[in-house]
């Protein structure tokens, strides 16, 4: 069975047809949804009782955000989905994968932005907390971070004291995952793959099982996360080799996607009511999550009968596109927010702690990202198109 393309697929050079360009319109405006909801989840903190005791504060922080880290899930399966699309169609095209300089632009897309945060953790951010009077303590251990095992050293160590440094555990897994997946993809034959993918989210799954009682290993761990990374696999090799499954999704109706979005709303906010009951159900969260969020991708992607399509909001759309840097920058951006209005008392109440820093901290956050991608990341993401003979668009 050939593979069928629904992605739009730019060639690049029509007359050669060396590369060609994949481009999925409407992930970039997800990409930003999954950034808001970790936004979210690290805002509106605060030590003072009254705020946190507060209806509005319980209501937005404790109930509406609370499971805001599940936008690292969507990023995961987002990623797992993207790579293993593209990895797939460079190994029918050119019937091999480029292995080597897969890494190389993983690393020109990865690194600079990373080692800055890593060296913004570890070196500048405790002279910032001695220009405020606070003491430095940061339990993270450097090496782990430079080796892209930051993920264990807080499974196995400890939290670091950076919030800069707490955000980076998601960037080893998946530096993990790409260390391991052009190789699965390469060495394994078409027929075999499928198997091979279902078999490592079993595995994935028998890891919780025999961890349900360890709340980072659950949340944190390499084998924990790796099935939602497998899930975005699973899903793009559908994507590209099941016409049934395409088929069946291009023509639902409507209220199958509605029935969709109910599902992850209520998954969304009762997730910890109805998985983290019983130790077997806590298990099984991440995979039914993640199942979840695929199809949203591919509804995104391929349904003609959407309630909407992100593309059609171009102010996210083009905000996705900064999204690693959002999601990278934001702690310094929320830190500048605190300790700035804080110096005018400016976020000693409810109302300055959820409208006002949360604004200001976003707007930083925001600004931080496009100088970022601008003037640091694009160069190296213009080197990053010289590796690649498929390439997102």
């Amino acid at each position: 069975m050939q593979p069928h393309h629904q992605a739009t697929v730019l060639p690049e050079k029509p007359a050669e047809a060396k590369s060609i360009r994949i481009f999925f319109p409407n992930l970039d405006g997800l990409r930003f949804f999954c950034f808001l909801s970790v936004f979210f989840f690290h805002s509106f903190g605060s030590s003072k009782v009254d705020i946190t005791d507060h209806v509005l504060h319980k209501t937005v922080r404790q109930f509406l955000f609370k499971n805001g880290v599940l936008g690292v899930n969507f990023f995961f399966v987002l990623s797992g989905f993207l790579i293993t699309y593209l990895l797939l169609v460079e190994k029918e095209k050119f019937k091999s994968i480029n292995v080597l300089n897969f890494y190389k632009r993983r690393i020109l897309r990865i690194w600079p932005l990373f080692f800055f945060c890593v060296l913004f953790g570890f070196a500048i951010f405790p002279q910032i907390k001695i220009l405020f009077g606070e003491v430095p303590n940061e339990p993270a251990r450097l090496g782990m971070y430079l080796s892209f095992l930051s993920n264990l050293d807080i499974v196995y160590n400890s939290s670091p004291d950076s919030s800069v440094l707490a955000i980076l555990w998601s960037v080893s897994i998946e530096e993990q995952f790409y260390l391991v997946w052009p190789l699965i993809i390469l060495l394994s034959p078409r027929k075999w793959l499928l198997p091979a993918l279902l078999t490592l989210i079993l595995a994935s799954l028998a890891f919780r099982l025999a961890n349900a009682d360890s709340y980072l290993k659950m949340t944190l761990h390499t084998f924990s996360c790796f099935s939602d990374l497998v899930v975005g696999g699973v899903f793009a090799y559908l994507a590209l080799y099941s016409e049934r499954f395409i088929s069946a999704i291009r023509n639902a109706p409507k209220i199958t996607w509605i029935g969709l979005y109910v599902v992850v709303i209520v998954l969304y906010l009762f997730t910890r009511n109805i998985f983290q009951q019983q130790p077997v159900l806590y298990a099984f969260e991440r995979l039914v999550i993640s199942i979840a969020f695929a199809f949203v991708i591919i509804e995104q992607c391929y349904a003609s009968h959407s309630l909407f399509k992100m593309s059609n909001y171009p102010t996210i759309s083009r905000l996705g596109t900064y999204t690693f840097g959002l999601y990278c920058l934001h702690p310094i951006g929320g830190l500048i927010a605190n300790k700035g209005l804080g110096l005018f008392g400016l976020n000693s109440n409810v109302y300055t702690i959820m409208f006002l820093e949360t604004f200001v901290s976003f707007a930083i956050s925001v600004a931080l990202a496009v100088f970022s991608y601008r003037f640091f990341e694009s160069p190296f993401l213009r080197m990053k198109d010289k590796f690649a003979r498929i390439k997102k668009a």
